[in-house]
C-alpha cells in the first residue's frame, strides 16, 4: 500500500515589491542577490536603494533567502556585515511586522522589500526575478 501526498508550492511564496517609482518591473537573481546583499547601492536611474528587511528569525525573511535569493540567511547577514564594517554600505532597515514593511516601501523613494504573495497589493510595484 501506498500513500499519494499532493505536491505543492511553498506556503510561504515571497514576493520581492519596490517603491512605484523604480524604473526596472524584473531583475535578474543576480541582481537581487546584490541589492540584498547591500552591494548595489543605486537604482539605474540613480535613484539610492533603500532595502527593507525583517527580522533574521521571520519565516518569511526565510523564504526570501531560500526560495528567491537562493540563500541561506546567514549568508545574506555575513554581506550585510562585510558591507557595513568595510563602511561600503548602511545595513538593511530591520521593520518588526510584513504590514510596516509593506508601507515603508510604499512611502519610500527607492525602497525594495519583501512579502508573502498573499499579501502584495497596490500601493506597491512586484518585481520579477528573471
Amino acid at each position: 500500500m501506498f500513500m499519494l501526498t499532493p505536491v505543492s508550492g511553498s506556503a510561504l511564496a515571497v514576493e520581492i515589491i519596490a517603491h512605484k517609482g523604480i524604473p526596472p518591473n524584473a531583475l535578474s537573481l543576480a541582481t537581487a542577490r546584490s541589492i540584498f546583499g547591500m552591494r548595489q547601492v543605486k537604482w539605474p536611474d540613480g535613484t539610492l536603494i533603500r532595502v527593507f528587511v525583517l527580522p533574521d528569525p521571520h519565516p518569511t525573511h526565510g523564504a526570501l533567502c531560500k526560495e528567491r535569493l537562493n540563500l541561506f540567511p546567514y549568508q545574506l547577514r555575513q554581506s550585510w556585515d562585510r558591507s557595513v564594517y568595510s563602511g561600503m554600505a548602511q545595513a538593511p532597515s530591520e521593520v518588526s511586522s510584513e504590514e510596516e514593511l509593506m508601507n515603508r516601501v510604499a512611502a519610500t523613494p527607492g525602497a525594495i522589500g519583501y512579502v508573502r504573495k498573499a499579501r502584495a497589493h497596490d500601493p506597491v510595484k512586484i518585481l520579477r526575478i528573471d
